[in-house]
């Protein structure tokens, strides 16, 4: 499945792992930061959000008492927006850490929930997702009715994204980020891109996101093509490659929409988004 020519899947993305305030004022970790970011977002016009949970002491964390938090105060001002939860082997890579926000329920269930469909290493740790953790998460997933937001760094990880379809772990229609631009896997390149889009599975929505540098060039590449963009300060902290202007979320959204704007292409409402991914309408009933 390719997405629309005009509608643009805008996957808002926070907060993420690794960033603190020693990077940038800018980042919201806690939970009214979080949630006042999503709010501005919406504002501007986003189809779906990437939540990752921080502690007060700005750790990142499973915690379900604090995603549930999130989502259900992102959902008193946006019912429909669909809503994913970080499952990052990065901090813990244990299937009962990692699984703790896909047991929450009501107006705290997510839509979806990450899975990175191989480990791989970043600049400074790995993200640890060993075949069976990966399974695990994506059968659960499948039993709770929330749809794995599949993420694939190269291609390995789109061929695995296909296994688990065939063996019935991951239910199609699916919804894959394909991100570039770490040293450790796919780049920004024509043909890593074009191959990673070749060989996702059929009926596949597919967002492209570029890590630093990258995020603007794979955003703009993303809209060319007619795909979606992964969009927010978890990737990418600058609004220049020189690094000497600190980006804001609302001031990345903005510049993106901007672009997005000159090929005629606007936000995807988040309604339909569910409909391609056979998620239920919100305003109460999340997941499939």
């Amino acid at each position: 499945m390719s997405n629309t020519l005009t509608d643009l899947v805008v996957n808002f993305t926070p907060t993420g792992m690794v960033p603190c305030r020693t990077d940038t004022p800018h980042v919201p970790l806690s939970i009214s930061e979080i949630v006042e970011d999503v709010h501005q977002a919406c504002e501007l016009g986003i189809t779906m959000v990437h939540l990752h949970a921080r502690t007060a002491a700005g750790v990142p964390t499973s915690d379900p008492e604090i995603y549930g938090e999130l989502i259900r105060s992102v959902r008193k001002f946006a019912p429909e927006l669909v809503v994913c939860v970080s499952l990052s082997g990065r901090a813990d890579p244990s299937f009962d850490y990692r699984k703790l926000p896909l047991l929450l329920t009501g107006d705290s269930k997510p839509d979806m929930g990450s899975l990175t469909l191989s480990s791989l290493n970043f600049p400074k740790q790995a993200s640890i997702n060993a075949p069976d953790t990966v399974r695990q998460l994506g059968d659960l997933m499948r039993e709770k009715g929330i749809v794995p937001e599949l993420e694939i760094f190269e291609l390995g990880m789109a061929n695995h994204a296909k296994y688990l379809i065939k063996k019935g772990v991951v239910m199609s229609p699916c919804y894959a980020n394909l991100i570039v631009g770490n040293g450790f896997s796919a780049q920004l390149d024509p043909l890593h891109i074009g191959t990673l889009i070749r060989d996702l599975p059929d009926d596949c929505v597919w967002s492209l996101g570029g890590i630093g540098q990258t995020q603007l060039a794979a955003n703009t590449i993303a809209i060319a093509l007619g795909g979606g963009v992964r969009i927010g300060l978890e990737d990418n902290l600058h609004l220049d490659r020189a690094k000497s202007r600190l980006a804001t979320n609302a001031e990345l959204i903005r510049r993106v929409l901007e672009i997005a704007a000159q090929f005629e292409r606007s936000p995807m409402p988040s309604r339909e988004l569910r409909s391609m991914l056979a998620l239920q309408s919100g305003h109460g009933l999340y997941g499939r």
